[in-house]
């Protein structure tokens, strides 16, 4: 059985893909800044996947009549905050052996020139630069061999926008983490994936302000469609489970001109 640790998945396409781990039978191990929110998602997604492995099996929840579903993988929910690199590696000390690593979690950074907002960027950067290596570097020794990370990058390195310049920076800095990680960690295969905007992504949920936005995006693509967290999920499971993926800095954006 797979041990899955999924950083920053208390939302979002995290949460989604720890789902799709949990429905295959794999330990999750789902992690958010408060441990509150995250022993929440954990229970949510325990109850979420008891509901669907019934309805798919056709037999009734435990507590019914019958034998109940099949028994599938089990969540918990950690405190973590990469923010705070130096807090990472007491916040993993209860994470034993890990098969599948993925660093989602960011903070959002839309930092024009005029205005600068060091703190912001400096956070920003912390987080994915300094954070995401702190939690690899934390759990070096419990990877398997067999083990696979993944990283969390963005569109905006290719495609910046104003205000995008420390997004656009961290998220390009991860294609040469992707490198060096994947040299430094072998035979653990390490990849990073680079969505584009992911249309149903709960943060351009009921902002209608970003509705323009969004609409220029979508016409920017060659498919001429926006992502779903379905459509990413499918892609970091090709990453995480290709025995040959490696070393990859996956675009899933529909493509541009």
């Amino acid at each position: 059985m797979r041990n899955v640790l999924i950083i920053g998945s208390t939302q979002g396409t995290g949460r989604e893909l720890a789902a799709a781990y949990l429905r295959d039978g794999a330990n999750v191990v789902v992690t958010g800044r408060e441990a509150r929110r995250a022993e929440a998602v954990a229970a949510e997604l325990t109850a979420e996947t008891a509901t669907f492995t019934a309805a798919a099996s056709g037999q009734p929840l435990v507590g019914g009549t019958g034998e109940g579903p099949p028994s599938v993988g089990s969540v918990t929910g950690l405190a973590l905050d990469l923010s705070r690199p130096e807090t990472v590696a007491a916040a993993l000390a209860p994470v034993e052996q890990v098969d599948r690593l993925v660093l989602v979690g960011m903070v959002r950074d839309r930092n024009t020139l005029a205005g600068f907002d060091i703190a912001a960027a400096s956070q920003l950067a912390v987080t994915k630069i300094v954070g995401y290596t702190a939690v690899i570097a934390a759990l070096a020794e419990r990877l398997t061999p067999q083990a696979a990370v993944l990283l969390f990058g963005g569109g905006a390195k290719d495609y910046p926008y104003p205000g995008s310049t420390t997004l656009t920076a961290v998220n390009a800095a991860v294609t040469g983490m992707v490198r060096t990680l994947s040299v430094e960690l072998a035979p653990v295969r390490v990849n990073g994936i680079h969505p584009g905007p992911i249309r149903d992504s709960p943060f351009w949920q009921g902002k209608e302000e970003l509705a323009g936005t969004l609409a220029k995006f979508q016409a920017e693509t060659l498919t001429g469609e926006l992502g779903s967290m379905a459509d990413i999920v499918d892609a970091c499971l090709f990453l995480l489970e290709n025995r040959l993926a490696n070393g990859i800095d996956l675009p899933v954006d529909g493509g541009h001109a």
